[in-house]
């Protein structure tokens, strides 16, 4: 294990010099899981003095991220950056947006201009049922998308009034509203978080089949390359 230990806390220091501290924290953890793994396996005593060396520094420095971390959200001065490469996988809607929700949040806004195409419909009918399932109470969810230029239109809005009616059931509103400038693509929470994704909610890879695996679980769905940006509600107010 200590040659892969090797090479992911080099990563980790990498990140860490550049100032990416979320990502550099995540390469921290695995590197010093893996160097117990290292001193667990070992029996020289010169090797287990090294490791556990080793260990408690870079220990030392995970911590030191996570507190500055922590304390920047308090703060509402978090900002993490998410680059997601193409063809990766393990980027599911859940994995992305659970940490910010909370049951304080009650209202979200979607700003996306292209809900329309059937794929983009099921990928905000996805975004929903995790608004459902999740800690939070929504009571209602404003979409802020733009009309299907073609002969998608009236299959747009039949898909849109059918997830309202569907929501209803769940005790939330649905408000949609259409716009022929908007291009931006944001989502609010009400507790102040803010997500911002290059491609929208649209940067999943379509599946090679309706029976291939990642066609229902977007964990397991290839991504398009794109940049995922969080943001709280303070961090944004000029000063």
């Amino acid at each position: 294990m200590e040659k892969p230990a090797v090479l992911v806390l080099k990563r980790a220091v990498e990140l860490d010099v550049a100032s990416r501290f979320q990502e550099s924290l995540i390469c921290y953890q695995e590197g010093i899981d893996l160097l117990l793994q290292a001193l667990k396996a070992t029996k020289d005593e010169t090797k287990k003095a090294h490791y556990r060396e080793k260990i408690s520094s870079y220990m030392s420095r995970a911590e030191d991220i996570k507190k500055n971390l922590e304390k920047e959200r308090e703060d509402g001065k978090y900002h993490k950056q998410i680059k997601i490469e193409e063809n990766t996988k393990g980027f599911s809607y859940e994995k992305l947006f659970y940490d910010y929700l909370n049951e304080t949040v009650t209202e979200v806004w979607i700003e996306d201009p292209y809900i329309r195409q059937v794929h983009q419909l099921y990928n905000f009918l996805r975004f929903c049922e995790m608004l459902i399932k999740g800690p939070c109470k929504v009571k209602i969810i404003h979409l802020l998308t733009s009309y299907d230029e073609g002969s998608g239109k009236n299959q747009q809005i039949s898909a849109l009034q059918e997830i309202e009616q569907s929501l209803k059931d769940y005790g939330v509103i649905l408000d949609v509203s259409y716009s022929s400038s908007i291009h931006d693509r944001e989502i609010r929470f009400n507790n102040g978080w803010m997500i911002k994704i290059g491609r929208g909610l649209d940067f999943y890879k379509k599946p090679q089949g309706r029976f291939c695996l990642g066609y229902c679980d977007f964990d397991l769905r290839p991504c398009h390359e794109t940049t995922v940006d969080v943001f709280h509600a303070k961090h944004t107010k000029k000063t």
